[in-house]
């Protein structure tokens, strides 16, 4: 693939989705990102087997402030309200790697986890704010 520069992988995703990774190359996603001048969130979730788990690598990744409650609800505060309050946003590119597909983190776990980043993709598409972003499953 050649390299990216001018914005032109995001030209064929739309500007408020959570979309399965697939095709696309994390290095890739972030460059564009850096390119357009949007806010690059990555968190790698190999290692976690729980929700807690991953609320903690979340947290960790994508340095998430001290008062950071580790919940679901939390996780869609820190995404949304805050940032939106601290000034005009460029636009988010985020990506979720390898979450797992365990059983104490199964199915319903991780509709919940996908669904507060719809939620934020939602809150941030009202505001005419591009918000992208990619998962991928371990």
């Amino acid at each position: 693939m050649a390299p990216v520069n001018d914005g032109a992988l995001f030209r064929r995703v739309r500007p408020n989705i959570v979309q399965s990774i697939r095709a696309f190359h994390v290095n890739d996603l972030q460059e564009t990102a850096h390119t357009i001048g949007h806010h690059f969130l990555y968190a790698n979730l190999a290692q976690a087997q729980t929700k807690q788990d991953i609320l903690d690598l979340l947290a960790q990744q994508f340095i998430l402030p001290a008062h950071f409650g580790k919940n679901f609800d939390a996780l869609y505060d820190c995404l949304t309200d805050p940032l939106h309050k601290s000034g005009p946003q460029p636009g988010f590119v985020v990506v979720l790697e390898q979450i797992p597909t365990t059983a104490r983190f199964d199915k319903e776990a991780r509709e919940q986890l996908l669904d507060i980043f719809r939620d934020a993709s939602e809150y941030w598409s009202e505001r005419k704010i591009p918000f992208r972003c990619f998962y991928s499953f371990l």
